[in-house]
């Protein structure tokens, strides 16, 4: 006889799988994607899309991958079909990118098209990886808000506010839930690591990281947000306030701590 709260908990994570339905991963071979996959492994049904198959690894058997192209409006359409939940990762992540050629085709081009493809699809939900970046521009002694304008210090952080705003468009204006996640410093932390009182002040655990994708994903009744990636640290860049109270987020992690500031 199997163990009741064997049984309870598959119980519970095929309830949950069913609630979700199926999920899309853009740029599922990245890190943070990777971080999640392994997390969320036995909670959802993925699938996995990357533009280059090689970094599609310890896919399950269950999961379905794509390779396609954010920049082609069809291949986004093709990888949003029978969807309920879009996780979209997928950008270009250097703020060294010529903007016109990179920057612009992946970051605002593409993240359109997953917007316009998953709206489209019937999808129920996107989860859209915006950066701290959008706000990097404010003082560092300034705690930033979600509410707070953007305000870029770059050319990357020019691209992700554009796909917040497209986020927040889809929200309002066409009945696509979206959440987008100012993901921080996503990093792991070493004992003998130099880094900056800012950088501390930003990180995010993969833990952490994780949890909070998670519940970007679970969250009900939320038709437009922006929250916050950042872990517990004793200094925040970015306020955890609004992101605590709208899903019941609390890090665990604490950057000061962990590398023995307090």
């Amino acid at each position: 006889m199997m163990p009741c709260v064997f049984v309870l908990g598959t119980v519970v994570t095929m309830a949950l799988r069913a609630k979700i339905g199926r999920i899309l991963i853009t740029g599922a071979g990245g890190r943070v994607a990777m971080a999640f996959r392994q997390f969320a492994a036995d909670r959802y049904t993925f699938r996995l899309a990357e533009k280059d198959r090689s970094l599609l690894t310890h896919v399950r058997p269950d999961d379905e991958t794509l390779v396609f192209d954010i920049t082609d409006i069809k291949a986004c359409r093709n990888a949003c079909a029978n969807i309920d939940t879009v996780l979209h990762l997928a950008a270009d992540p250097s703020s060294s990118k010529d903007f016109c050629t990179s920057l612009m085709r992946n970051n605002i081009l593409g993240t359109f098209n997953m917007f316009r493809a998953a709206k489209d699809a019937g999808c129920k939900r996107v989860v859209y990886a915006s950066c701290a970046q959008v706000v990097e521009g404010y003082p560092l002694d300034y705690q930033v808000r979600p509410a707070d304008a953007p305000k870029p210090k770059n050319l990357y952080g020019i691209s992700k506010a554009f796909g917040e705003g497209i986020a927040a468009y889809f929200a309002y204006q066409e009945g696509l839930s979206s959440l987008s996640v100012r993901i921080a410093n996503f990093t792991t932390l070493t004992a003998n690591r130099q880094i900056s009182a800012r950088d501390m002040s930003t990180f995010l655990s993969h833990r952490d990281a994780v949890n909070l994708l998670d519940r970007c994903i679970r969250v009900a009744d939320v038709q437009h947000a922006v929250v916050h990636g950042i872990s517990n640290n004793h200094y925040k860049r970015l306020s955890l306030e609004e992101t605590t109270h709208l899903l019941g987020y609390h890090p665990k992690d604490d950057a000061f701590s962990l590398l023995g500031f307090t």
